[in-house]
């Protein structure tokens, strides 16, 4: 479950209903994190900023994610193209989005399928650190005297290595940010009740991932179990963070977004 950024003072928490979305949710979030990491340029900041470009790296090494998302964005693109003949359709702006699936197709197929995994191969210094990372305190300068190093060249030393480190998860993460927005646009929220805290609901076809939204002023949060058919919603709050969450025994009001496309 992935909480997004608050919007008009909703929260929004999101679940995933497939591995491919889990993934997609989790490389978006490394990849924010390593946006966040790369505008810092002290110390600390280069070192948050390898150590999210790191766990990129392992991610995309996992599987084939590749073909997955050039798989996914190809069946988005006939689905769109299906819309043409309807009425009422934006022509601008779906035109605007085939060709930016267009393109995000064109630049993953570009590179080779295990680009991360070779990337870190064919780079002893990111393998040394990569190897030490998961230990706590495991990068200190003692144990790695080489990126400590590193850490203390000047900026554009270290910023010219990080652009070229990061230079091919570019089109993975602008395919998979296109891919995540055409997902959560393909349902307009709507408003539900939870009754005593609770909503549970039968899922209308396929889905992708489950969107909802939660005032930030009710203080209460998701916990969302789903399956292939319905789900269960259950509000929770935790009135100590030194004490269990517990649910809700009152109606919460919320919005619920049953994304999918196909």
């Amino acid at each position: 479950m992935t909480g997004q950024e608050p919007t008009n003072n909703t929260i929004w928490f999101e679940q995933p209903l497939n591995e491919r979305v889990r993934t997609y949710l989790r490389l978006e979030f490394l990849f924010k994190r390593l946006r966040h990491h790369r505008g810092d340029a002290s110390y600390w900041g280069r070192r948050a900023a390898v150590g999210a470009l790191l766990d990129i790296f392992l991610l995309l090494g996992r599987s084939d994610l590749k073909g997955d998302i050039t798989k996914e964005l190809g069946e988005q693109h006939a689905h769109l193209r299906r819309l043409e003949a309807r009425p009422g359709v934006n022509d601008d702006r779906l035109t605007d989005v085939l060709q930016k699936i267009d393109h995000a197709i064109h630049s993953i197929q570009g590179l080779s399928t295990q680009f991360a995994g070779a990337a870190l191969r064919n780079n002893d210094f990111l393998v040394s650190i990569a190897n030490r990372i998961a230990i706590p305190g495991g990068t200190t300068g003692f144990d790695l005297p080489n990126f400590e190093l590193w850490l203390r060249r000047p900026l554009e030393e270290s910023a010219r290595d990080l652009d070229a480190w990061c230079a091919d998860i570019g089109a993975f993460e602008r395919a998979i940010d296109l891919d995540l927005d055409l997902i959560r646009g393909s349902a307009v929220p709507r408003t539900v009740i939870a009754q005593d805290g609770i909503h549970v609901q039968s899922l209308d076809g396929p889905r992708q991932m489950l969107r909802i939204g939660v005032a930030a002023q009710q203080r209460v949060h998701p916990e969302i179990s789903a399956g292939k058919h319905r789900f269960t919603v259950r509000f929770m709050e935790t009135r100590e963070t030194s004490s269990r969450s517990h649910q809700v025994r009152e109606n919460i009001e919320f919005q619920l977004a049953c994304c999918g496309i196909g």
